[in-house]
C-alpha cells in the first residue's frame, strides 16, 4: 500500500480511536439515576456491547418519551465525568500521530459534537485533525452514511482515503462511499 501526499485518513472515534464503552455506559447509568431516580434495571456492564438509546427503551419501556430525551440530555452531561474510564487503543491512534504532521486528518463520528470535543481535548487529539464531522454535521442532510457525507463535504476523492473504523455497519458504509482501504495493518 502507497501513501502518497495525496492520502487522507478518515478516522470513527468511539471504538476506533478511543474504548468509551464503559465511559458510555456509566454515563447512561448516572443519567438514569439523576432523571428517574434508579438504576437497579440496568444490567452489569457488558464489554462487548454499547449501551445505547434502544438499549434504553428496552430495559425502560413504559418511559415516556419526554422522560428518554431528558436522560439522554443528562447522559451527554455526565460524560465528562467518565472520561477516566476511556482508553486509547494504541495501533489506530499511533497512525494518527504518524502522519498528521504531513496528511490530512479527518475525524467522522455520529457522536454529538460536545462528546467529541470533550473526548479528543482529553487526550490532546483535537488539533491532530484537519476536519472533524460530528452527529450535528450531519443532521439535516439527505445522505445518512458519514462516510458519504464528509467526502460530499470535503470534495474528496474515495480514492484517496484510507479509513478507521470498528463497526461492521460502518464500514459497509465507508464501502458503500467507495473507499476501498479500511483498517490496514501496515502503517506504523
Amino acid at each position: 500500500m502507497l501513501i502518497t501526499k495525496a492520502t487522507i485518513f478518515f478516522f470513527d472515534m468511539d471504538g476506533t480511536l478511543i474504548n468509551t464503552n464503559v465511559a458510555n455506559f456509566l454515563s447512561y447509568k448516572a443519567a438514569i439515576l439523576n432523571v428517574v431516580g434508579m438504576d437497579s434495571s440496568l444490567p452489569q456492564y457488558d464489554r462487548g456491547e454499547r449501551f445505547n438509546r434502544s438499549w434504553l427503551k428496552s430495559l425502560f419501556p413504559s418511559l415516556g418519551e419526554s422522560v428518554y430525551k431528558e436522560i439522554i440530555c443528562e447522559k451527554e452531561k455526565c460524560y465528562k465525568d467518565y472520561l477516566c474510564e476511556t482508553t486509547l487503543i494504541k495501533e489506530n491512534v499511533g497512525v494518527l500521530l504518524k502522519y498528521s504532521a504531513t496528511h490530512r486528518m479527518v475525524l467522522v463520528s455520529n457522536s454529538r459534537r460536545r462528546r467529541v470535543m470533550e473526548t479528543l481535548s482529553y487526550y490532546g487529539l483535537v488539533n491532530k485533525f484537519t476536519d472533524i464531522f460530528y452527529r450535528e454535521t450531519i443532521q439535516g442532510m439527505q445522505i445518512i452514511n458519514k462516510y458519504q457525507n464528509a467526502i460530499n463535504i470535503l470534495g474528496v476523492s474515495p480514492d484517496d482515503i484510507i479509513a478507521f473504523e470498528n463497526e461492521d455497519s460502518e464500514i459497509a458504509a465507508a464501502i458503500e462511499a467507495e473507499i476501498k482501504i479500511i483498517n490496514p495493518k501496515t502503517l506504523l
